[in-house]
């Protein structure tokens, strides 16, 4: 009987030995590799900020510089794309975070067309109500998502929403790795609910057309892509080139 159980714990022994080496072996084994299927975009190089703020483009040049916003909605953005195309312009975005997360296919069509996208805070709030850490929170989650997503840097030029920024503003920004852009009109394009038409806005760009104009225009009415590509036939018809911002200051 003794040796019985003898010959039984050896057994269980041998068991439990093997077991342990087969653990040993397959945790030593490295892990396989998921395939990432993410859409990958080149990181692009982007020139240093500056602390002067644009407000303007070159003025030696007969050309001019459309923006457009992309806060929260995106209306005409399809529309503005299809005009960019066709008119052979690179256009310029200022996205908020939250707009790159809501519509990651939309933005990684805007870089896979050759387009810029540049910083417009995360959630679009009024910059000057903020503090530095948090101004600088809002650059920074912006970016984080866009490159997640595209794999391409806002910086180093930013917007402030509603053009809220003081000199505070624009350090902190500056701190952060962006420059404060501006512009010289404001088309009114996102005053679509306060009576503003496409006959009004549309009048409004052609009568400020000189060299090195920034054009304020938006994705998120319905005005910019009802009327984009007529400015842009009467722009070009006047002998102007609309070029980026990165062409154009």
């Amino acid at each position: 009987m003794k040796k019985y159980y003898i010959l039984v714990v050896a057994l269980v022994l041998l068991v439990v030995s093997f077991w342990y080496i087969y653990r040993v072996a397959k945790s030593a084994q490295p892990t396989p590799r998921i395939p990432d299927t993410t859409v990958k975009m080149p990181v692009v190089s982007r020139p240093h900020a500056s602390t002067t703020e644009i407000v303007r483009g070159d003025t030696t040049k007969k050309q001019v510089i459309f923006t457009f916003d992309g806060g929260s909605t995106i209306q005409s953005a399809q529309s503005i794309l299809d005009v960019l195309k066709k008119h052979h312009v690179t256009g310029t975005f200022f996205l908020t975070g939250q707009t790159v997360v809501k519509y990651p296919e939309l933005v990684r069509k805007i870089v896979h067309d050759g387009h810029e996208i540049f910083n417009h805070t995360y959630d679009h709030p009024k910059l000057t109500a903020l503090s530095d850490d948090e101004i600088t929170n809002e650059l920074v989650r912006m970016n984080t998502e866009l490159v997640k997503i595209t794999g391409v840097s806002s910086q180093p030029y930013f917007r402030a929403p509603y053009g809220d920024r003081d000199a505070r503003v624009r350090t902190v920004a500056y701190g952060a790795g962006y420059q404060s852009v501006y512009w010289t009109v404001d088309a009114l394009d996102w005053k679509e609910a306060s009576g503003e038409t496409n006959e009004s806005v549309t009048q409004r760009i052609l009568a400020h057309v000189s060299p090195g104009t920034i054009y304020l225009m938006h994705m998120g009415d319905t005005i910019t892509g009802d009327i984009l590509d007529a400015v842009f036939t009467e722009i070009e018809s006047r002998g102007y080139v609309i070029v980026p911002l990165t062409k154009g200051i």
